[in-house]
């Protein structure tokens, strides 16, 4: 079992990243890795159309020791245990971050189940320990919380940043009273202009 894992979100935009491995798995891992931004390297004896067709580079050989060394972080997607074990001892005594598939013995870090909104992110994790619970979650959180709260988070981030040009603490408005107001429902039924109007009455109302 492993250890309690600390969340974090990390920033891969412009950094170098290794996929080790070329199936479908490697693809899906790259990909994942090449819509948050990074510059991504594949690495396996053969590399799959799926991520040829993806904006990264790749070598079709097999992983060397040392391989890992001058990337911020490292994906083992080979399909044995044996063969990501070789890529996460290479890259722990680099100091390198590295995610082994479906390994979770092989891993300094995980990675969750996600739901994307825009810029909203929710996650699912088990530490590794059922990947398809972390699924069913992420199915049932994906059709529970559709694109409203993308425009709900839209409208809460626009009218802090009103907030914070008039120079006031944007601690000081409830703006859990205005979530817990109907500006969702407003949302939902497209009235998002009315949906505005909520958010500043409640949070005119707090600050009174």
């Amino acid at each position: 079992m492993l250890p309690p894992l600390y969340p974090a979100n990390l920033v891969v935009e412009g950094r170098a990243c290794l996929v080790v491995g070329g199936g479908p798995v490697a693809a899906e891992k790259a990909a994942a890795l090449v819509a948050c931004g990074a510059d991504v390297h594949v690495i396996s004896p053969e590399v799959s159309p799926a991520i040829r067709a993806l904006d990264v580079t790749w070598e079709e050989r097999s992983y060397t020791p040392g391989d890992a060394a001058g990337y911020r972080l490292v994906v083992a997607a080979m399909g044995s245990s044996e063969a990501n074990s070789t890529v996460y001892e290479d890259a722990e005594a680099a100091g390198i971050w590295v995610n082994s598939a479906d390994d979770p013995q092989h891993c300094s870090f995980t990675l969750p189940a996600v739901v994307r909104r825009g810029p909203l992110m929710i996650t699912v994790s088990t530490g590794g320990r059922s990947p398809a619970l972390s699924s069913w979650l992420k199915e049932r959180l994906g059709t529970e919380i559709g694109p409203e709260y993308e425009v709900l988070m839209d409208l809460l981030a626009e009218e802090r940043e009103a907030v914070r040009r008039e120079g006031r603490s944007t601690e000081g408005p409830n703006w859990r009273k205005a979530l817990d107001s109907d500006m969702l429902e407003l949302i939902k039924s497209g009235r998002v202009a009315d949906a505005r109007e909520r958010l500043q009455a409640c949070l005119s109302s707090s600050s009174d």
